[in-house]
């Protein structure tokens, strides 16, 4: 299937006409190489692009969180306000502390977590990642772990989502379920989108907003 400009206007309707005509190009091209070339994939798959992208404003990581924003959004490094204080503000600090030892990162002093930070339409995150998508998108003639701002660039924005989605996490055979699918993970039960949304973020962050953009997409696309 081929998405048009005013399909992909309809389910992003924020995002610059610029931005559209530079995306729609490189989705055409690797969606149909990467088999998200069904309504129903496309449409996962679009809506979590929106998402994670804001409409294709953002394909590096805002890391440049205040303090009170810390506690929400990574509790997990952050537990008080006293140690996220330190932090606040420092987004190249923030990322080193909260990727660090994980994601294929070395530690807090090795500077992954700033140099692998997310980059792309889905925000390719890690040291590992960044190696994995580089050997299948380039053949390491091209290694984004020594040029990770590729992997800003429209084609490689597209492309690594659509590996991401297709190679990496094997989303494809998750957006084939009906709609009415689930899944029991840790004890708890998960709807087919919410299972996507837990498979690309590691938790329901942004969730609501993932969904709308969904309901459109499979509106769009039917």
């Amino acid at each position: 299937m081929t998405i048009t400009n005013e399909q992909l206007q309809a389910i992003m309707p924020e995002a610059e006409t610029q931005h559209i005509q530079t995306y729609l190009p490189y989705l055409n091209q690797e969606m149909p190489v990467y088999q998200i070339n069904t309504p129903a994939r496309a449409a996962a798959f679009l809506a979590h692009l929106a998402h994670e992208s804001g409409q294709f404003r953002v394909v590096t990581e805002n890391l440049n969180y205040r303090a009170e924003r810390l506690l929400v959004v990574f509790p997990k490094y952050f537990p008080t306000l006293a140690v996220a204080k330190q932090f606040g503000g420092k987004p190249e600090k923030i990322a080193n502390k909260v990727y660090a030892n994980r994601l294929g990162n070395g530690p807090e002093s090795s500077g992954d977590g700033w140099r692998f930070k997310g980059r792309g339409l889905i925000q390719l995150t890690g040291r590992a990642s960044y190696g994995d998508c580089s050997k299948a998108l380039t053949g390491n003639k091209t290694t984004f772990q020594d040029a990770s701002d590729l992997l800003a660039t429209p084609q490689y924005a597209v492309a690594s989502a659509c590996w991401f989605w297709t190679v990496y996490k094997a989303l494809n055979e998750v957006a084939d379920q009906p709609d009415t699918w689930a899944t029991m993970y840790k004890n708890k039960n998960y709807s087919k989108f919410q299972w996507l949304t837990l498979r690309i973020n590691g938790g329901l962050n942004g969730y609501d907003d993932r969904l709308g953009f969904w309901e459109k997409a499979k509106m769009v696309l039917k």
